[in-house]
């Protein structure tokens, strides 16, 4: 590696080290995405969440823009809104990277 890589890499691991160190200890009532169920296009279509509440794609949408979700952002893109993870560092709580249900 050059040393551009060997920079960038160590910002990435000392990002992913400290964004682990941030993680909020506080679990309040805020329901929080566990798994994910995708189509045959590896969309995801559907959550689940750590009450066990199965949400379709739009209503996961509405809720997370109501706050009622945490650590995941709506955006705008494409024409539509979509759902993904606060970006945080860590590739494991990834929506893409969660188990499907």
């Amino acid at each position: 590696m050059n040393r551009f890589e060997d920079a960038y890499e160590q910002y990435k691991q000392l990002g992913s080290r400290r964004a682990k160190k941030e993680q909020p200890t506080d679990h309040s009532v805020k329901e929080e995405i566990i798994a994910v169920r995708k189509n045959e296009d590896d969309n995801i279509i559907a959550v689940k969440t750590n009450f066990g509440r199965e949400l379709d794609y739009p209503t996961a949408l509405s809720e997370a823009k109501a706050g009622k979700l945490k650590n995941v952002d709506v955006f705008h893109k494409f024409g539509r809104d979509i759902l993904r993870s606060e970006p945080d560092g860590i590739k494991e709580n990834n929506l893409d990277e969660l188990p499907e249900f």
